[in-house]
Protein backbone atom coordinates (compact mmCIF):
# COMPACT_ATOMS: atom_id res chain seq x y z
CA UNK A 1 0.00 0.00 0.00
CA UNK A 2 1.23 3.15 -1.32
CA UNK A 3 1.80 5.71 2.12
CA UNK A 4 1.75 9.44 2.11
CA UNK A 5 5.30 11.31 1.58
CA UNK A 6 7.30 7.84 0.11
CA UNK A 7 7.62 10.20 -3.11
CA UNK A 8 9.32 13.91 -1.76
CA UNK A 9 8.99 16.51 -4.78
CA UNK A 10 11.95 19.70 -3.56
CA UNK A 11 12.12 22.80 -5.09
CA UNK A 12 15.34 25.17 -4.08
CA UNK A 13 14.39 27.91 -6.41
CA UNK A 14 12.14 29.30 -8.91
CA UNK A 15 12.78 33.23 -9.46
CA UNK A 16 10.66 33.76 -6.41
CA UNK A 17 7.51 32.19 -7.58
CA UNK A 18 5.46 29.19 -6.29
CA UNK A 19 7.42 25.93 -7.82
CA UNK A 20 5.76 24.99 -10.60
CA UNK A 21 8.24 22.22 -10.54
CA UNK A 22 6.99 21.02 -7.96
CA UNK A 23 3.12 21.51 -7.96
CA UNK A 24 2.37 20.22 -11.96
CA UNK A 25 4.68 17.07 -11.16
CA UNK A 26 2.64 16.52 -7.87
CA UNK A 27 -0.48 16.89 -9.93
CA UNK A 28 0.65 13.94 -12.57
CA UNK A 29 1.89 12.19 -9.50
CA UNK A 30 -1.39 11.95 -7.70
CA UNK A 31 -3.63 11.20 -10.69
CA UNK A 32 -1.30 8.35 -10.94
CA UNK A 33 -2.65 7.51 -7.46
CA UNK A 34 0.80 8.29 -5.30
CA UNK A 35 0.50 10.91 -2.49
CA UNK A 36 3.87 13.02 -2.67
CA UNK A 37 4.97 15.46 -0.31
CA UNK A 38 6.29 18.45 -1.14
CA UNK A 39 9.43 20.77 0.48
CA UNK A 40 10.40 24.40 -0.80
CA UNK A 41 13.14 25.38 0.14
CA UNK A 42 13.18 28.58 -0.67
CA UNK A 43 10.71 29.53 1.58
CA UNK A 44 10.83 26.68 4.63
CA UNK A 45 13.86 24.87 5.84
CA UNK A 46 15.22 21.47 4.87
CA UNK A 47 12.79 18.98 7.12
CA UNK A 48 14.76 15.96 7.96
CA UNK A 49 11.99 14.04 9.13
CA UNK A 50 9.78 14.53 5.69
CA UNK A 51 13.46 13.54 4.02
CA UNK A 52 14.16 10.34 6.01
CA UNK A 53 9.98 9.21 5.68
CA UNK A 54 10.88 9.28 1.17
CA UNK A 55 11.65 6.85 -0.80
CA UNK A 56 12.15 9.06 -3.56
CA UNK A 57 13.28 12.66 -3.75
CA UNK A 58 12.96 14.43 -6.85
CA UNK A 59 14.66 18.00 -7.14
CA UNK A 60 13.31 19.82 -9.36
CA UNK A 61 16.33 21.99 -11.52
CA UNK A 62 14.49 24.18 -13.88
CA UNK A 63 17.49 26.73 -13.92
CA UNK A 64 20.98 27.24 -13.06
CA UNK A 65 20.64 28.97 -9.63
CA UNK A 66 18.15 25.76 -8.77
CA UNK A 67 20.81 23.11 -9.96
CA UNK A 68 23.56 25.02 -7.69
CA UNK A 69 21.26 24.60 -4.81
CA UNK A 70 19.51 21.50 -5.77
CA UNK A 71 23.37 19.49 -5.48
CA UNK A 72 23.95 21.21 -2.09
CA UNK A 73 20.24 19.92 -1.11
CA UNK A 74 21.17 16.65 -2.13
CA UNK A 75 23.88 16.13 -0.12
CA UNK A 76 21.94 16.73 3.10
CA UNK A 77 19.47 14.46 1.88
CA UNK A 78 22.04 11.84 0.89
CA UNK A 79 23.17 12.38 4.38
CA UNK A 80 20.07 11.93 5.88
CA UNK A 81 18.34 9.03 4.50
CA UNK A 82 21.12 7.44 1.86
CA UNK A 83 18.65 4.66 0.94
CA UNK A 84 16.22 6.71 -1.05
CA UNK A 85 16.49 7.29 -4.68
CA UNK A 86 17.65 10.33 -5.97
CA UNK A 87 16.01 12.05 -9.52
CA UNK A 88 16.82 15.02 -10.61
CA UNK A 89 14.58 17.16 -13.31
CA UNK A 90 13.62 20.29 -15.20
CA UNK A 91 15.60 21.80 -18.16
CA UNK A 92 19.10 22.20 -16.76
CA UNK A 93 19.36 18.09 -15.33
CA UNK A 94 19.99 16.45 -19.01
CA UNK A 95 22.50 18.47 -19.34
CA UNK A 96 25.15 18.03 -16.47
CA UNK A 97 23.91 14.31 -16.23
CA UNK A 98 27.51 12.89 -15.67
CA UNK A 99 27.84 15.49 -12.84
CA UNK A 100 24.67 13.98 -11.43
CA UNK A 101 24.97 10.59 -11.54
CA UNK A 102 28.16 11.05 -9.56
CA UNK A 103 26.45 13.20 -7.42
CA UNK A 104 24.04 10.19 -6.74
CA UNK A 105 20.96 10.20 -8.69
CA UNK A 106 19.65 7.29 -9.51
CA UNK A 107 17.43 8.91 -12.40
CA UNK A 108 17.81 12.69 -14.52
CA UNK A 109 15.05 13.57 -16.42
CA UNK A 110 14.23 16.24 -18.88
CA UNK A 111 11.48 18.54 -20.49
CA UNK A 112 7.86 17.56 -20.61
CA UNK A 113 9.55 14.46 -17.74
CA UNK A 114 6.10 14.39 -16.19
CA UNK A 115 5.03 11.22 -17.46
CA UNK A 116 8.58 9.50 -17.28
CA UNK A 117 8.75 10.82 -13.37
CA UNK A 118 5.29 8.79 -12.76
CA UNK A 119 7.04 6.02 -14.60
CA UNK A 120 10.19 6.32 -12.28
CA UNK A 121 7.57 5.95 -9.03
CA UNK A 122 6.57 3.15 -10.14
CA UNK A 123 9.79 1.24 -11.56
CA UNK A 124 10.60 2.23 -8.03
CA UNK A 125 8.07 0.91 -6.36
CA UNK A 126 8.50 -2.17 -7.95
CA UNK A 127 11.94 -2.32 -7.65
CA UNK A 128 13.58 -2.32 -11.52
CA UNK A 129 16.59 -1.35 -12.90
CA UNK A 130 16.46 2.70 -13.23
CA UNK A 131 19.17 2.65 -15.81
CA UNK A 132 16.63 4.02 -18.27
CA UNK A 133 15.47 7.42 -16.19
CA UNK A 134 18.73 8.23 -16.72
CA UNK A 135 18.44 11.42 -19.61
CA UNK A 136 21.48 12.99 -20.97
CA UNK A 137 22.05 15.97 -23.13
CA UNK A 138 20.83 15.97 -26.27
CA UNK A 139 18.04 13.40 -25.47
CA UNK A 140 14.71 15.74 -26.76
CA UNK A 141 11.63 16.48 -25.47
CA UNK A 142 9.00 13.53 -26.04
CA UNK A 143 6.99 14.60 -29.39
CA UNK A 144 3.75 13.15 -27.97
CA UNK A 145 1.45 16.25 -26.16
CA UNK A 146 1.41 15.23 -22.53
CA UNK A 147 -2.51 15.42 -20.66
CA UNK A 148 -1.77 17.93 -18.50
CA UNK A 149 -3.63 18.05 -14.87
CA UNK A 150 -3.90 21.46 -12.94
CA UNK A 151 -1.05 21.51 -11.01
CA UNK A 152 -1.46 20.78 -7.45
CA UNK A 153 -1.13 23.92 -5.18
CA UNK A 154 -1.79 22.88 -1.88
CA UNK A 155 0.55 24.04 0.71
CA UNK A 156 2.22 26.18 -2.26
CA UNK A 157 0.71 29.39 -1.81
CA UNK A 158 2.93 31.85 0.49
CA UNK A 159 3.29 35.62 1.27
CA UNK A 160 6.87 34.70 1.23
CA UNK A 161 6.75 34.44 -2.65
CA UNK A 162 7.68 37.60 -5.22
CA UNK A 163 4.96 40.52 -5.22
CA UNK A 164 3.93 42.36 -7.80
CA UNK A 165 4.70 45.93 -7.10
CA UNK A 166 1.97 48.25 -9.68
CA UNK A 167 2.93 52.14 -10.97
CA UNK A 168 2.06 53.95 -7.43
CA UNK A 169 4.09 51.32 -5.53
CA UNK A 170 1.39 49.24 -3.99
CA UNK A 171 2.46 45.47 -3.93
CA UNK A 172 0.11 42.42 -4.31
CA UNK A 173 -0.03 39.22 -4.42
CA UNK A 174 1.27 37.16 -7.02
CA UNK A 175 1.26 33.83 -8.76
CA UNK A 176 2.32 31.68 -11.73
CA UNK A 177 1.11 30.03 -14.63
CA UNK A 178 2.79 28.55 -17.76
CA UNK A 179 0.27 28.73 -20.72
CA UNK A 180 2.94 26.93 -23.37
CA UNK A 181 6.23 25.09 -22.25
CA UNK A 182 9.55 24.85 -24.71
CA UNK A 183 10.61 27.63 -27.35
CA UNK A 184 10.37 27.10 -31.15
CA UNK A 185 13.68 29.51 -31.11
CA UNK A 186 17.31 28.82 -30.80
CA UNK A 187 19.39 31.24 -29.16
CA UNK A 188 22.89 29.89 -28.67
CA UNK A 189 23.14 30.82 -24.77
CA UNK A 190 19.56 29.44 -23.88
CA UNK A 191 19.16 26.02 -21.78
CA UNK A 192 15.69 25.09 -23.48
CA UNK A 193 17.36 24.86 -27.10
CA UNK A 194 19.39 22.23 -26.25
CA UNK A 195 16.10 20.15 -24.81
CA UNK A 196 13.13 21.12 -26.40
CA UNK A 197 15.72 20.98 -30.01
CA UNK A 198 13.29 24.37 -31.07
CA UNK A 199 9.87 22.66 -30.04
CA UNK A 200 7.26 24.17 -28.17
CA UNK A 201 3.58 23.19 -26.71
CA UNK A 202 0.84 24.60 -25.61
CA UNK A 203 -1.35 23.64 -22.65
CA UNK A 204 -4.75 23.73 -23.01
CA UNK A 205 -6.81 27.27 -22.11
CA UNK A 206 -9.34 25.47 -19.75
CA UNK A 207 -5.86 24.06 -17.72
CA UNK A 208 -4.10 27.39 -18.12
CA UNK A 209 -7.44 29.23 -16.53
CA UNK A 210 -8.26 26.16 -13.82
CA UNK A 211 -4.73 27.00 -12.32
CA UNK A 212 -5.04 30.94 -12.14
CA UNK A 213 -8.33 30.34 -10.78
CA UNK A 214 -6.80 28.16 -7.50
CA UNK A 215 -4.01 31.22 -6.86
CA UNK A 216 -6.73 33.55 -7.31
CA UNK A 217 -8.91 31.72 -4.87
CA UNK A 218 -5.98 31.81 -2.35
CA UNK A 219 -5.35 35.67 -3.30
CA UNK A 220 -3.40 36.39 -5.49
CA UNK A 221 -4.12 39.28 -7.42
CA UNK A 222 -1.72 39.25 -10.47
CA UNK A 223 -0.07 36.49 -11.92
CA UNK A 224 3.07 35.79 -14.09
CA UNK A 225 3.16 33.68 -17.45
CA UNK A 226 6.14 31.85 -17.34
CA UNK A 227 6.83 30.51 -20.82
CA UNK A 228 9.76 31.35 -21.86
CA UNK A 229 8.04 32.95 -24.72
CA UNK A 230 4.06 33.74 -24.01
CA UNK A 231 3.92 35.24 -27.83
CA UNK A 232 5.36 31.65 -29.38
CA UNK A 233 1.69 31.23 -29.90
CA UNK A 234 -0.19 34.59 -30.45
CA UNK A 235 -3.17 33.28 -30.88
CA UNK A 236 -2.67 30.80 -28.18
CA UNK A 237 -1.96 33.47 -25.84
CA UNK A 238 -4.59 35.83 -26.53
CA UNK A 239 -7.27 32.90 -26.23
CA UNK A 240 -5.67 32.50 -22.54
CA UNK A 241 -5.84 36.64 -21.85
CA UNK A 242 -9.33 37.05 -23.15
CA UNK A 243 -11.19 34.02 -21.27
CA UNK A 244 -8.96 35.32 -18.10
CA UNK A 245 -10.11 39.02 -18.34
CA UNK A 246 -13.66 37.42 -19.01
CA UNK A 247 -13.79 35.59 -15.55
CA UNK A 248 -11.22 37.59 -13.19
CA UNK A 249 -11.38 41.30 -14.50
CA UNK A 250 -9.21 42.75 -12.41
CA UNK A 251 -6.62 40.15 -12.55
CA UNK A 252 -2.90 42.00 -13.98
CA UNK A 253 -0.50 39.71 -15.37
CA UNK A 254 3.07 40.42 -16.93
CA UNK A 255 4.92 37.68 -19.37
CA UNK A 256 7.79 37.23 -21.53
CA UNK A 257 8.57 37.50 -25.25
CA UNK A 258 11.42 37.85 -27.45
CA UNK A 259 12.11 41.46 -29.15
CA UNK A 260 11.02 39.89 -32.49
CA UNK A 261 7.72 39.38 -31.23
CA UNK A 262 7.25 42.61 -29.76
CA UNK A 263 8.02 44.29 -32.96
CA UNK A 264 6.01 41.38 -35.17
CA UNK A 265 3.10 41.36 -33.03
CA UNK A 266 3.13 45.08 -31.85
CA UNK A 267 -0.67 45.81 -32.94
CA UNK A 268 -1.74 43.09 -29.96
CA UNK A 269 0.20 44.61 -27.41
CA UNK A 270 -2.59 47.60 -26.58
CA UNK A 271 -4.99 44.61 -26.52
CA UNK A 272 -2.81 42.33 -24.03
CA UNK A 273 -2.60 45.97 -21.93
CA UNK A 274 -6.70 46.25 -21.68
CA UNK A 275 -6.49 42.41 -20.72
CA UNK A 276 -4.66 42.87 -17.87
CA UNK A 277 -0.89 43.06 -19.06
CA UNK A 278 1.75 45.45 -16.51
CA UNK A 279 4.79 44.25 -18.00
CA UNK A 280 6.89 42.15 -20.60
CA UNK A 281 10.31 40.60 -19.56
CA UNK A 282 12.50 40.66 -23.10
CA UNK A 283 15.56 39.15 -23.69
CA UNK A 284 17.64 42.52 -25.39
CA UNK A 285 20.53 40.96 -24.17
CA UNK A 286 22.86 43.35 -25.61
CA UNK A 287 22.98 46.49 -28.57
CA UNK A 288 26.23 45.07 -30.15
CA UNK A 289 25.80 43.51 -33.52
CA UNK A 290 28.27 41.06 -33.07
CA UNK A 291 27.12 39.69 -29.86
CA UNK A 292 23.47 39.31 -30.81
CA UNK A 293 24.59 36.98 -33.86
CA UNK A 294 26.88 35.46 -31.96
CA UNK A 295 23.70 34.46 -29.30
CA UNK A 296 21.54 34.42 -32.53
CA UNK A 297 18.95 36.32 -30.85
CA UNK A 298 17.07 37.32 -34.35
CA UNK A 299 16.83 40.68 -33.36
CA UNK A 300 19.47 43.72 -33.52
CA UNK A 301 19.52 47.53 -32.12
CA UNK A 302 16.98 49.03 -34.11
CA UNK A 303 14.33 46.14 -33.24
CA UNK A 304 15.04 47.47 -29.23
CA UNK A 305 14.48 50.53 -30.49
CA UNK A 306 10.89 49.70 -32.14
CA UNK A 307 10.33 47.22 -29.60
CA UNK A 308 10.93 49.97 -26.54
CA UNK A 309 8.47 52.38 -28.63
CA UNK A 310 5.91 49.85 -29.51
CA UNK A 311 5.56 48.98 -25.65
CA UNK A 312 5.60 52.91 -23.94
CA UNK A 313 2.78 53.54 -26.97
CA UNK A 314 1.03 50.52 -25.38
CA UNK A 315 1.19 51.71 -21.74
CA UNK A 316 2.83 48.71 -21.46
CA UNK A 317 6.39 48.46 -19.59
CA UNK A 318 9.37 46.96 -20.83
CA UNK A 319 11.90 45.03 -18.62
CA UNK A 320 14.93 44.01 -20.42
CA UNK A 321 17.30 41.38 -19.30
CA UNK A 322 20.82 41.27 -20.73
CA UNK A 323 24.30 39.59 -20.94
CA UNK A 324 26.62 42.53 -21.20
CA UNK A 325 29.56 40.96 -20.28
CA UNK A 326 30.54 38.07 -22.69
CA UNK A 327 33.80 37.06 -24.84
CA UNK A 328 32.51 39.26 -27.93
CA UNK A 329 31.22 42.04 -26.16
CA UNK A 330 33.63 45.27 -25.78
CA UNK A 331 33.89 48.29 -23.14
CA UNK A 332 32.76 50.56 -26.51
CA UNK A 333 29.43 48.05 -26.47
CA UNK A 334 28.49 48.55 -22.94
CA UNK A 335 29.12 52.12 -22.49
CA UNK A 336 26.75 52.45 -25.55
CA UNK A 337 24.04 50.65 -24.05
CA UNK A 338 24.17 52.73 -20.86
CA UNK A 339 24.30 55.63 -22.82
CA UNK A 340 21.39 54.54 -24.97
CA UNK A 341 19.74 53.84 -22.06
CA UNK A 342 20.37 56.66 -20.29
CA UNK A 343 19.39 58.83 -23.61
CA UNK A 344 16.01 57.25 -23.93
CA UNK A 345 14.63 57.19 -20.54
CA UNK A 346 14.57 53.44 -20.11
CA UNK A 347 17.05 52.86 -16.82
CA UNK A 348 14.20 52.96 -14.99
CA UNK A 349 13.04 49.86 -16.13
CA UNK A 350 16.44 48.14 -15.99
CA UNK A 351 16.80 45.79 -12.74
CA UNK A 352 19.99 46.96 -11.86
CA UNK A 353 21.46 43.21 -11.71
CA UNK A 354 20.88 42.87 -15.79
CA UNK A 355 23.82 45.26 -15.75
CA UNK A 356 26.38 42.92 -14.66
CA UNK A 357 25.34 39.28 -15.78
CA UNK A 358 28.41 37.35 -17.42
CA UNK A 359 27.46 34.71 -19.90
CA UNK A 360 26.78 31.25 -18.36
CA UNK A 361 27.71 28.14 -20.79
CA UNK A 362 26.63 25.79 -19.42
CA UNK A 363 27.73 21.52 -20.93
CA UNK A 364 25.50 21.11 -23.65
CA UNK A 365 24.86 25.02 -24.50
CA UNK A 366 24.52 25.19 -28.09
CA UNK A 367 27.75 27.57 -27.80
CA UNK A 368 30.02 24.67 -26.97
CA UNK A 369 32.63 24.20 -29.88
CA UNK A 370 32.54 27.93 -30.89
CA UNK A 371 35.95 28.26 -32.35
CA UNK A 372 35.46 32.20 -31.25
CA UNK A 373 35.00 30.61 -27.69
CA UNK A 374 37.90 29.70 -25.93
CA UNK A 375 37.20 28.13 -22.84
CA UNK A 376 39.23 27.33 -20.33
CA UNK A 377 37.71 23.89 -18.61
CA UNK A 378 34.49 22.91 -16.35
CA UNK A 379 33.77 24.64 -13.44
CA UNK A 380 31.83 21.97 -11.72
CA UNK A 381 31.00 23.70 -9.01
CA UNK A 382 29.84 26.91 -10.96
CA UNK A 383 28.32 24.71 -13.75
CA UNK A 384 30.15 26.67 -16.50
CA UNK A 385 32.68 26.28 -18.96
CA UNK A 386 34.91 28.94 -17.29
CA UNK A 387 36.07 31.50 -20.05
CA UNK A 388 38.22 34.87 -19.81
CA UNK A 389 37.70 38.07 -21.80
CA UNK A 390 40.49 39.13 -23.62
CA UNK A 391 40.61 42.45 -22.47
CA UNK A 392 41.26 42.07 -18.27
CA UNK A 393 39.36 45.37 -18.19
CA UNK A 394 35.97 43.35 -18.62
CA UNK A 395 36.44 40.54 -15.95
CA UNK A 396 37.63 43.47 -13.45
CA UNK A 397 34.42 45.69 -14.11
CA UNK A 398 32.15 42.76 -14.19
CA UNK A 399 33.09 41.94 -10.66
CA UNK A 400 33.25 45.52 -9.34
CA UNK A 401 29.70 46.03 -10.98
CA UNK A 402 28.21 42.51 -9.47
CA UNK A 403 29.51 44.03 -6.14
CA UNK A 404 27.66 47.27 -6.60
CA UNK A 405 24.29 45.80 -7.58
CA UNK A 406 24.24 43.68 -4.58
CA UNK A 407 25.37 46.26 -2.32
CA UNK A 408 22.69 48.62 -3.44
CA UNK A 409 19.48 46.10 -3.63
CA UNK A 410 20.36 45.19 0.07
CA UNK A 411 20.31 48.82 0.75
CA UNK A 412 16.74 49.37 -1.64
CA UNK A 413 18.55 51.85 -3.64
CA UNK A 414 16.50 53.80 -6.43
CA UNK A 415 17.21 51.82 -9.66
CA UNK A 416 18.21 54.97 -11.39
CA UNK A 417 20.69 55.52 -8.79
CA UNK A 418 22.63 52.69 -8.86
CA UNK A 419 22.57 53.39 -12.27
CA UNK A 420 24.52 56.45 -12.78
CA UNK A 421 26.66 54.69 -10.42
CA UNK A 422 27.22 51.47 -12.78
CA UNK A 423 27.84 54.38 -15.26
CA UNK A 424 30.49 55.90 -13.25
CA UNK A 425 32.63 52.27 -12.86
CA UNK A 426 32.19 52.04 -16.72
CA UNK A 427 33.42 55.43 -17.95
CA UNK A 428 36.30 55.10 -15.52
CA UNK A 429 37.19 51.81 -17.04
CA UNK A 430 37.99 53.31 -19.89
CA UNK A 431 39.35 56.46 -18.48
CA UNK A 432 36.16 59.07 -19.42
CA UNK A 433 35.10 61.29 -17.12
CA UNK A 434 33.05 60.19 -14.55
CA UNK A 435 32.88 62.16 -11.56
CA UNK A 436 29.04 63.65 -11.96
CA UNK A 437 27.24 61.06 -14.12
CA UNK A 438 23.43 61.84 -13.60
CA UNK A 439 20.49 59.68 -14.67
CA UNK A 440 16.76 60.85 -14.51
CA UNK A 441 14.31 59.04 -14.65
CA UNK A 442 11.17 59.72 -16.42
CA UNK A 443 8.58 60.29 -14.17
CA UNK A 444 7.80 59.61 -10.35
CA UNK A 445 5.79 56.95 -10.55
CA UNK A 446 7.39 53.66 -10.29
CA UNK A 447 7.98 51.25 -13.39
CA UNK A 448 5.86 47.94 -12.85
CA UNK A 449 7.63 44.79 -11.22
CA UNK A 450 7.91 41.87 -9.13
CA UNK A 451 10.21 42.01 -5.79
CA UNK A 452 12.36 39.23 -7.59
CA UNK A 453 14.58 40.82 -9.92
CA UNK A 454 15.75 37.46 -11.61
CA UNK A 455 14.27 36.76 -14.82
CA UNK A 456 15.71 33.73 -15.87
Amino acid sequence: MRRPGEILLVSTYELGHAPHGIALPRAFLERAGFAPASLDLAVEPIDLERVRRARLVAISVPMHTALRLGLEAARRIRAACPGALLCFHGLYAPLNAELLVRAGAAAVLGGECEEDLVALARAAEGGEDLGRFVQRRGAAAPRKRLDYPVPSRAGLVSKRYARFVDADGVEHRAGYVEATRGCKHRCRHCPIPAVYDGRFVAVPVETVLADVAQQVAAGAEHVTFGDPDFLNGPRHALAVARLLHARVPALTFDFTAKIEHLVRHAPALPELVALGARFVVSAVESLSSRVLAKLAKGHDRADVETAFAACARAGLALRPSLVPFTPWSTLEDYLELLDLFAARGWAAQVDPVQLSIRLLVPPGSLLEGDPELAVEGLDEEALTWRWRHPDPRMDALQRRIAAEVEAAATAREPEVETFARVTALARAAAGLPHGHVRVLAPDQRRVPRLTESWFC
